[in-house]
C-alpha cells in the first residue's frame, strides 16, 4: 500500500479558493490511480473527484463539476485537488485515497484502498 498524506485545508469564505495536495510514499506512485473524497458531520463520505494513474483521465462528481480540477505530479508524487468558487455546503473533510486497480472513472469509495488522514476545510458563509 501507498501512504497518504494530504496538506492544504483550512478556512475560507465562500467563493474563495483553496488548493489541496497529497504527498504520496514510495516508488510505484505512477501506478496508482487516485481519488479525493470528502465526508461532512453527520453525513457518509463521498466522491469528489478522481485522475487515471498517467494524469490523462479524469472524473469529477456533479456537485463540483467546473468548480474543482484534480491533477497529479508523478514526478513529485503529488496529487491536487483545486477548488474554486467555494460553497458553505464543501464544508467537510478532504480524503485522499489510492488504488492500483484501475477505477478512476467509477467514482466508488469501495475501489479505494489506501486513505491518509484528512484535512479540514472549512466555508464560511
Amino acid at each position: 500500500q501507498v501512504q497518504l498524506v494530504e496538506s492544504g485545508g483550512g478556512l475560507v469564505r465562500a467563493g474563495d479558493s483553496l488548493a489541496l495536495s497529497c504527498a504520496a510514499s514510495g516508488r510505484t506512485f505512477s501506478t496508482y490511480d487516485m481519488g479525493w473524497f470528502r465526508q461532512a458531520p453527520g453525513k457518509e463520505r463521498e466522491f469528489v473527484a478522481s485522475i487515471s494513474r498517467s494524469g490523462a483521465n479524469t472524473f469529477t462528481a456533479d456537485t463540483v463539476k467546473g468548480r474543482f480540477t484534480i491533477s497529479r505530479d508523478n514526478a513529485k508524487n503529488l496529487v491536487y485537488l483545486q477548488m474554486n468558487s467555494l460553497k458553505p455546503e464543501d464544508t467537510a473533510v478532504y480524503y485522499c485515497a489510492a488504488t492500483p486497480r484501475i477505477s478512476w472513472y467509477r467514482g466508488s469509495l469501495r475501489d479505494f484502498d489506501s486513505w491518509g488522514q484528512g484535512t479540514q476545510v472549512t466555508v464560511s458563509s
